[in-house]
């Protein structure tokens, strides 16, 4: 594990959060590349279900943020209708990071320069321990589903037919 003062400036941030949040957590570095679900799963020797992917979609013309189980997809038509929403689609890279301040591939729960609206994946209390990425493509931190409701101030729904 590595010392939240040797973790990217990124990392330090979702630390931070962390910590102001009461939440018992670390984030790690790995050496290998947690880019994917299935990255990251591989590296943590963990089902690729208790991944929680950070992606930032755009519903109605606003940005959101939806923390989806590793073990399948969002269905924007499913989401969509949970969210009564005309139009939602995947933002683009740079719309991401203008509002995460994080990369694709890395993107955290927190540690953004202002809060989004988070829709949390209902598959996801399914894993007594999930895991989150750490503001990096290589940090990753654990968590329970409560928490991840919790700190992203969150609201669980189903976003795939599963």
């Amino acid at each position: 594990m590595t010392e939240a003062h040797a973790l990217p400036e990124r990392s330090q941030i979702v630390q931070q959060h962390l910590d102001a949040a009461g939440i018992a957590s670390r984030v790690r570095e790995l050496p290998e590349s947690t880019r994917t679900a299935a990255d990251a799963a591989s590296a943590l020797d963990c089902e690729v279900g208790a991944i929680a992917s950070s992606l930032v979609f755009i519903a109605d013309d606003q940005p959101i943020l939806v923390m989806t189980s590793g073990r399948h997809r969002v269905d924007i038509t499913v989401l969509a209708r949970q969210l009564g929403a005309q139009s939602v689609a995947m933002a683009p890279a740079k719309v991401v990071r203008n509002v995460t301040g994080q990369a694709i591939g890395g993107g955290s729960p927190v540690g953004h320069p202002a809060q989004l609206r988070t829709l949390v994946d209902d598959a996801l209390p399914d894993y007594a321990t999930i895991w989150a990425a750490g503001g990096t493509p290589h940090t990753v931190f654990p968590l329970t589903f409560n928490d991840l409701l919790a700190i992203t101030n969150g609201i669980s729904i189903s976003v795939a037919d599963n």
